[in-house]
């Protein structure tokens, strides 16, 4: 762990090698997991305000779950995420071809949005915690994410780097300077 103003950071960041797959995962992080994708009180509401602008983007079944549950959800640790459809994908994955994709980064590429998606979405397979007193970093190796590991060894993409814009977007680019930093002067067996 390295730490970084109030962050501490997963070593994994720095030494595992990532890349999105999507033509071999087909966007499953949209699909699988045990809840809805966590959300700040900000992107809640955010996601209330914005969502007559995504509608138009989203399947059926999207809608109906968002306008059944809500734009936003309590799971059982009583963090706010995103609504799933019958408790599979998040209600927001839209389908591109055979590839579940983000129905709300879909309405900002378009212009109607300025909101890209929920930061947790951004950074995935790295996780945000708050504690008290720091922030913990951390990668999450999901089984799903096996393509993006093997695409990231073999293009040699170190997961900081190909996270580098939602890290600047979680922390600055301050923070994101100073990773680089520690990435360079860290011994060799710990990379």
């Amino acid at each position: 762990m390295i730490r970084i103003g109030d962050t501490v950071v997963s070593l994994d960041l720095i030494r595992e090698r990532f890349r999105c797959d999507l033509k071999s995962c087909r966007g499953n992080c949209c699909r699988y997991g045990d809840a809805g994708a966590p959300l700040t009180d900000g992107e809640a509401i955010i996601l209330k305000d914005i969502y007559p602008s995504v509608k138009p983007f989203l399947r059926p079944e999207g809608v109906k779950a968002i306008e059944t549950q809500g734009t936003s959800v309590t799971d059982s640790d009583g963090e706010q995420v995103t609504p799933l459809i019958g408790d599979a994908e998040c209600a927001y994955a839209i389908l591109s071809g055979n590839i579940f994709m983000c129905g709300i980064e879909k309405a900002c590429n378009e212009g109607l949005v300025s909101f890209r998606k929920p930061l947790s979405c951004h950074l995935f397979p790295v996780r945000i915690r708050d504690f008290t007193g720091f922030t913990a970093v951390n990668y999450e190796k999901w089984a799903i994410c096996l393509a993006g590991r093997e695409t990231g060894r073999n293009e040699d993409i170190p997961l900081h780097v190909f996270l580098k814009d939602p890290l600047i977007r979680a922390f600055g680019e301050d923070w994101y300077n100073e990773l680089l930093t520690i990435e360079r002067e860290l011994p060799s067996e710990l990379r």
